[in-house]
């Protein structure tokens, strides 16, 4: 028999509304939680194990991703299914919804059929309008009914004449409506916030009343619907946080994990990571951004994984499609660097990242937050303070467009019932 995993005085978090606590844990090989806390010192003791010093670790539940991309489910060549099943649950990832985004579009009942494996959650996005073409209405109750997790626009606002008549039909019921506030006709082909910066690289420029004039209608129409589950998705300018802030009726919203660490004025101009929708905004919006989900104006931060392969990440900057991978390392990658920039940075509580990258994801998703139980498989184990080079053969995910690639990180995810325990680096 293989002994289970002690972890001696842990730094453990078990759920919303709770604080951290020092506590013993112990793991079985299978990857289950057995017990914590009183009772399980005793326990290993009396199976004669040995402690393994766990005192600068966090013991977590799983982080929620509330969407992203996935183009080609089998045999693609950005990313599949199984290689993106790998990256997220390294990650620390128990919850990924996918969007409607793939090929062929997911607009039907009978385009439902993606599954994970337990204890992961593999959600799926509904279509709001038929192959994302903004012309005509999907069928709303049939994808609710084949288990969509709620409907979701393309990577702009639809006319808003035929989101109010879904929204009036109400055929998604209490589910999410997800819309992003961009104006493509507005944003004219540019990818980088106005900004001295982004003059100075002479970048395509996109300004922020593409974000801004959409989402003022957005904010108009959810106070007109009030009983719509509107949401806004991926909001990327410090103007566009001012304006929810200001909002009678304040849509829950997400925000990309890269827009809250990268903008025109700290991203070197050859690394990944410009090109992005919603555009790459400038310092002030990146402090904007984090400001509004540290006051939980922004519910919470997306992946927003949108993979490219290694032969379209080899067009020029302005001909490849936009976006940044995010599910990779073996280490994880959006919960080392967030860590070091919201909570070594910037002080914020473990408590309140956890708010930003799980439980605000779930309730984006209409979902329970997510928590410790006994015998539970979702959980992750964070070591703050493990270095480590970010290398292309530590990567899960088959994406080409991975930022940081070649940088020294600091913040790994060291094992997670998520995954196989052969993965585990302990």
């Amino acid at each position: 028999m293989t002994l289970p995993l002690w972890l001696n005085q842990v730094q453990l978090l078990a759920g919303p509304g709770q604080p951290i606590v020092s506590a013993d844990a112990l793991i079985d090989r299978g990857g289950e939680l057995l017990i914590w806390g009183d009772g399980a010192s005793q326990r290993a003791e009396t199976l004669g194990l040995s402690p393994t010093d766990a005192r600068s670790w966090l013991l977590a539940p799983p982080l929620v991703d509330p969407h992203s991309v996935l183009e080609q489910p089998f045999g693609g060549r950005a990313e599949d299914l199984a290689s993106l099943a790998a990256a997220a649950a390294a990650g620390g990832y128990g919850t990924v919804a996918l969007l409607p985004w793939a090929t062929p579009w997911r607009d039907r009942p009978e385009r439902f059929g993606l599954v994970w494996a337990e204890p992961m959650k593999l959600l799926l996005w509904g279509s709001f309008s038929l192959e994302g073409a903004d012309q005509e209405l999907a069928p709303h109750a049939d994808q609710i009914s084949a288990g969509a997790i709620g409907l979701a626009c393309a990577d702009q606002q639809p006319p808003l004449a035929l989101l109010e008549r879904g929204l009036l039909l109400g055929e998604m019921g209490s589910r999410p409506v997800l819309v992003a506030p961009r104006d493509a006709g507005i944003s004219g082909g540019g990818f980088v916030r106005e900004g001295v910066n982004a003059l100075r690289a002479g970048w395509l420029l996109d300004p922020e009343t593409s974000e801004t004039l959409p989402l003022q209608s957005l904010l108009s129409l959810a106070q007109a619907r009030s009983s719509a589950a509107l949401r806004l998705m991926n909001l990327s300018t410090a103007a566009g946080v001012e304006l929810l802030a200001q909002a009678p009726k304040r849509p829950l919203a997400s925000v990309s994990w890269w827009h809250l660490l990268a903008d025109s004025g700290n991203l070197h101009p050859t690394e990944e990571g410009w090109r992005l929708r919603p555009s790459l905004g400038t310092p002030a919006d990146r402090l904007g951004l984090i400001a509004g989900l540290e006051q939980r104006l922004i519910t919470a931060v997306a992946v927003h994984h949108l993979p490219l392969d290694a032969e379209e990440q080899l067009l020029p900057l302005d001909q490849r499609r936009a976006g940044v991978a995010g599910h990779g390392s073996r280490y994880g990658l959006v919960l080392p660097l967030l860590w070091q920039e919201l909570v070594q940075r910037r002080g914020w509580s473990v408590e309140l990242l956890w708010q930003a990258l799980s439980w605000g994801g779930s309730k984006l998703l209409g979902l329970p937050p997510e928590q410790l139980s006994h015998g539970t498989r979702r959980w992750l184990l964070f070591d703050p303070h493990h270095p480590w080079n970010w290398e292309r053969g530590d990567s899960f995910s088959l994406a080409a467009n991975q930022p940081r690639w070649g940088q020294s990180l600091c913040g790994a995810v060291r094992a997670t019932g998520l995954q196989p325990v052969d993965r585990w680096s302990l």
